[in-house]
This record gives C-alpha cells, structure tokens and sequence, in this order.
C-alpha cells in the first residue's frame, strides 16, 4: 500500500507517519512505501526509514508531478495556519485552497487514466464553526450545527469539505473530512496559529520559560492530545464508508476546558512554580479571532467509530512530558 502524507515534515504528519509505519499495515494492507511532501523535509528518523520517501517543496508546486503517481491514500495535512492566513490573505489562498484543488485534480487525473479512487482524509478544524447573527454558535458544537467561520483558514477549511465531498460523489476520490480540535501541547517553538498560546502556556513553563497568555482564565475551548488527534485519522481513514456516514465532516473527539483549568492541571502534574511562569497579559488580535470559535465541541459519529477524548487535561501533559523524555531541555522547568 503506497500513502501520501501532505505535510508529512510538520508534527502531526510525522507523528502519523510514525503510527503507520509502527503498524505497518493500513486498512489490513501492507504499508510499502510512505510519501511525505512538506515544505520542510521529515525528522531524521523518518527519512532513515526504507519505506518513507520524502518530497520538499511547496505542494502546489508538487501537485502537477502527483498526475504520475498512483496511490492508494492519502492524508491531506498541509495548510496555512490560522494566524497566517489573517495576515496574508493571498497566502491562505494558495496554500489551503489552490493546493487542496489542484490536489484533488491530480487524483482525479490518475482515476481518468484507470486508477481506483483513493481513499483520501482531509484535516478539517473546529475553526469551521463561527457566530452569525442569522445562526447564533451554541456553546457546544456537534457534527450537525451549520458552519459558518469568521477567520479566512476557518473559511478555506469549509470550501475545502465542500471540494472533497463533491470529488467524492463523482468517485473521483473516496474523500473523508475529519475536523480536528486544537492539538495540545505542540513541541518546538511557537508557530502562526491564533492558538498556538494553547501549547504554549504548558510547553514554556515545562522547559523553565516564561509564557503569556494572550486570552483571560475564563477562555473555554476544545482541545486534544496529539496521539489521540492521529488515532482519530487512522479510525477516519480505515471506516468504512457506511461507518463514516455520508459526506459530511465529523468532529474529532474533543476535550473541553478553560484556560484556568488547563493551569490548574499544569500545577498538578508540574507544580506551583512551573504554573507561576505564567502570566496573562491581552493580545487584542488573538482575542479576537479565538472569541469566534467554539467553547466546546462533541463527536457523536466519532464516538460510534471507538474515538473518545482524553479523561483530562492532566492526562495531555503527562503524555507531552512522556513524549520529551529524551528532551531533558524541554523539562528543564520541572527541577528548577
């Protein structure tokens, strides 16, 4: 079985990189041979590995090479993050829609010339949901409440379910859309994402940093575990058609807290003093993009596959500071 991963070199990516080549078997079929395009190349241990193949460079600029390539699935990752995408509107363009078609054009160019329709997952986001005065957001949102974004990503996200849903009904693709929650606690350095503080605020303190939080304590919202995020892919990919139910995109298991809670828990597991390198100090325009997304999120088709969130929000810092257990510098913070 030959995948592709769209943004393979990011963390997610690699991380489900990692999960199939683990398995090394997918859908009950053999794993030969992993794709992985990114703009930057996979992690070392990655690229040792005979089976992965990297490709770096922008997918758009990959995309035209993909017509001479079969494959039998697909993670469709890569995107323009949420920050990035307010700040340049022409980039979230082309990195989110233009790639995702022009994506779905060489799959669909492989079916013309006899290939079976790939099966092909999607990585939504919660960021699809949003308050309009027509449709007010209730505080918890489910695989049925209508999205309507207020961020441009949030926006590309949606146009992009739209795609693959009409791709999938015309058997171009055999498309499923799973929309994930915030992924927390990220490793590494801060990226463009509005909610790259949700990390930020646990990763920090935890290597003995200083960290602001750019929204008040009582900020609530939806957030998961990388592994569980994967785990949710992998289901996603490997249901069946009749299990996934439909066309639409379904939520990711989320688990639901506030900013207070998520300190709280920090404290717990890692101490007062870790929980005191915290401090809050207003970001007007993050606040102002996270004031439009959910509060809260639930995955009822997700729970029907097997997928449930994590019991708390101890149980994500204490798989983040498992994942860092041969990274002393990332856990710094705890002896000091």
């Amino acid at each position: 079985m030959k995948i592709l991963i769209t943004g393979g070199g990011g963390f997610v990516g690699a991380r489900l990189a990692r999960s199939l080549l683990a398995r090394g078997c997918l859908s009950n079929r053999s794993l030969s041979q992993l794709v992985l395009a990114d703009q930057v190349a996979p992690p070392a241990d990655l690229i040792a590995d005979t089976r992965v193949q990297a490709r770096v460079g922008t997918l758009l600029d990959q995309c035209a090479a993909l017509r001479d390539e079969s494959f039998d699935g697909v993670f469709h990752l890569a995107s323009a993050v949420s920050g990035e995408c307010e700040l340049d509107f022409d980039l979230g363009l082309r990195s989110n829609l233009d790639s995702t078609r022009a994506l779905l054009d060489a799959l669909r160019a492989r079916v013309a010339q006899g290939d079976a329709p790939p099966r092909l997952v999607f990585s939504s986001s919660v960021a699809v949901y949003g308050p309009d005065a027509a449709v007010p957001m209730p505080a918890v949102v489910s695989d049925t409440t209508l999205p309507t974004p207020q961020t441009s990503y949030g926006m590309h996200k949606l146009v992009c379910e739209h795609l693959v849903a009409d791709y999938t009904r015309k058997g171009y693709v055999d498309g499923r859309c799973a929309r994930l929650m915030t992924v927390t606690v990220r490793p590494g350095k801060p990226n463009g994402a509005a909610s790259s503080f949700f990390s930020g605020i646990i990763r920090e303190p935890l290597a003995g940093v200083e960290s602001v939080c750019p929204v008040g304590p009582e900020v609530a919202h939806p957030v998961s575990s990388p592994q569980r995020t994967v785990e949710g892919l992998i289901a996603v990919f490997e249901a069946s058609r009749q299990a996934y139910g439909g066309r639409t995109a379904l939520n990711l298991p989320a688990l639901n807290v506030t900013v207070a809670q998520m300190l709280a828990a920090l404290e717990s597991v890692a101490g007062p003093a870790v929980r005191s390198r915290v401090r809050f100090e207003r970001d007007e325009r993050v606040a102002g993009i996270v004031a439009n997304w959910p509060t809260g999120a639930r995955a009822d088709r997700a729970a029907a596959l097997g997928l449930l969130p994590e019991a708390s929000f101890e149980d994500i810092i204490r798989q983040y500071i498992a994942d860092c257990a041969a990274n002393p510098a990332a856990l710094k913070g705890l002896n000091s």
